[in-house]
């Protein structure tokens, strides 16, 4: 019984190797027949079928991010060449691709079937040179398919579209129905140059700190549009194939959860306020550590800053003095204010696979577990979460919804406009107000100096937070440093995040993600000419 189970088995597995075995022939030899004979015969040119789809375009229509292209690729069946004739191959094929003769001279060497894509305006040139030498082992052949004509700029916020013509992550995917069956064209909210420079920036980081990854989002505040949207690392959506790490095709933005750490803080301050709890002005004696059950909970470098105000607790980021908060307002006031700025929710943001947090072991927990959740610690966000709550102090209490489209054009010419959509009032206008001048002070006196521009009025957060591992507690080394802040203060017209995941050799994000700010807010200040503020230091 026993071996007669084993026979089955392994007839089993004999069928499915032939079958293998008959489709890899079927692909080598019968389309490596096909490919010879057109090589040989009067017809240098393959014409594969044209996959239509829409493009996407940035808010001016100026600049095309992706688009349909056809794209001709030379083929060589080294195999074909007899040693001898490679040099001389090469060197009058090298310009028609741009390579230098030696690197093409290699490669034939070293490839069964070689596929190299001709450089634009040099395709006829090519053919024709090809017809002319009556070569038996080479020809071109014409793809249409998706181009980035900017490469890696936006690659997570656009996606790739695969071999089958479908997207994949990002716009590509998200819209697909539109861009692939319609063949709409859609418009986004990105500008341009704030997106070069965005991604420009992380690329210094990386350089200045080493960082393992980072992301920078620049939003209006008062309708909820994507001005840009930046992650490093990036990849070219040309060569999404050549990508090994798949994880580098996941947008952070909106589908990595993280601790925040003290760019949570004016939340927490928020909801005092906005209860009546705390004003500004509130004193209380901080004394370098708070016990609510549990290990006591400490200042950064366990520093005692004795007697405060709301104001100071903020400009240094005192974790005592927002605990402080937390406990006038109990568990169930605060857990409601988690829940009324969208920390549980998603932001519905117009872009695929977007995930959020319950928080359910937060919500289930012990007092200190809400007390170390006031300073950003055990609550786990995404970043565009961050942008979205911010967003609402930003404006006047009103939180709007983000979004990266702006208009989705028909085929028949037929317009389809975005509109800002605003979610809910989340806190007062006076609250808003009441927490933009002690965001203002933080900019100005405190933790987040390094900030501040010369005549304007900068509204802002610094955030180092411990990075959680695997088993429980927290990583000796990691940080994620972060800063969020808004401008002009009095009438804000871009909110930006700035966060750094992992930087080396620095401890603070007062030095690294509140500098990265500063670059990006004068970078558009002096873009979009905005005027200083005639009382502002």
């Amino acid at each position: 019984m026993k071996n007669w189970k084993i026979s089955i088995v392994f007839f089993l597995f004999l069928t499915a190797g032939l079958a293998i075995v008959v489709r890899l022939a079927d692909l080598q030899i019968r389309k490596g027949s096909l490919y010879e004979a057109m090589a040989s015969g009067q017809n240098f040119t393959v014409n594969t079928p044209v996959i239509k789809r829409g493009s996407i375009f940035l808010e001016n229509g100026e600049i095309c991010l992706a688009q349909n292209k056809t794209r001709t690729f030379l083929y060589i069946s080294s195999q074909k060449i007899s040693p001898p004739d490679v040099e001389r191959i090469a060197a009058s094929l090298a310009p028609f691709l741009g390579l230098p003769e030696s690197e093409l001279t290699t490669e034939i060497q070293k490839a069964g079937l070689l596929k190299k894509e001709i450089l634009d305006g040099q395709a006829d040139n090519a053919r024709e040179y090809i017809k002319q030498q009556k070569f038996t082992s080479i020809w071109t052949e014409e793809i249409s398919g998706r181009f980035y004509p900017y490469n890696a700029l936006a690659s997570q916020l656009l996606g790739f579209v695969n071999n089958e013509g479908a997207g994949q992550y990002g716009l590509e995917s998200y819209y697909n129905s539109y861009l692939a069956g319609q063949e709409a064209d859609i418009f986004l909210t990105i500008d341009y140059n704030l997106q070069y420079f965005a991604e420009k920036a992380l690329k210094q980081a990386k350089e200045q700190w080493n960082i393992d990854s980072g992301q920078i989002i620049v939003e209006e505040p008062s309708s909820g549009r994507i001005i840009a949207l930046a992650n490093f690392p990036g990849f070219d959506g040309n060569k999404y194939g050549e990508e090994s790490d798949l994880g580098v095709f996941i947008n952070s933005v909106t589908q990595k959860l993280f601790e925040p750490g003290s760019v949570f803080k004016p939340i927490t301050m928020a909801a005092g306020l906005e209860e009546r709890l705390v004003t500004p002005e509130t004193k209380y004696t901080d004394e370098g550590s708070v016990d609510v059950g549990g290990k006591p909970i400490y200042n950064f470098n366990k520093r005692v800053w004795g007697e405060q105000t709301m104001i100071d607790v903020l400009e240094e980021s005192i974790n005592t003095g927002v605990v402080f908060v937390e406990q006038k307002l109990g568990s169930q006031t605060f857990w409601r204010y988690i829940q009324n700025f969208g920390f549980l929710e998603k932001t519905d943001i117009d872009l695929p696979g977007e995930v959020a947090s319950a928080n359910e072991g937060l919500k289930r927990g012990y007092p200190r577990d809400f007390a170390v959740a006031s300073f950003g610690q055990g609550i786990m966000i995404t970043p565009i979460q961050l942008i979205r709550a911010f967003g609402a102090i930003a404006n006047k209490g009103r939180m709007m919804q983000p979004y990266v489209v702006e208009k989705i054009v028909q085929p028949n010419g037929q317009v389809a406009l975005i509109r800002p959509k605003e979610v809910k009032q989340v806190i007062s206008e006076s609250t808003a107000a009441k927490l933009t001048a002690m965001l203002i002070s933080v900019v100005k006196n405190g933790a987040g100096r390094a900030a501040q521009i010369s005549g304007y009025y900068i509204t802002g957060k610094t955030g180092t937070a411990q990075v959680p591992v695997r088993g429980g507690g927290y990583s000796d080394t990691e940080t994620i440093q972060s800063f969020i802040g808004y401008f002009p203060a009095l009438n804000p017209k871009y909110l930006v995040l700035i966060k750094l995941d992992n930087p080396k050799g620095i401890d603070s994000s007062g030095h690294s993600a509140a500098v990265v700010f500063h670059d990006v807010a004068k970078y558009i200040i002096d873009l979009k000419q905005i005027p200083p503020s005639p009382d502002a230091p």
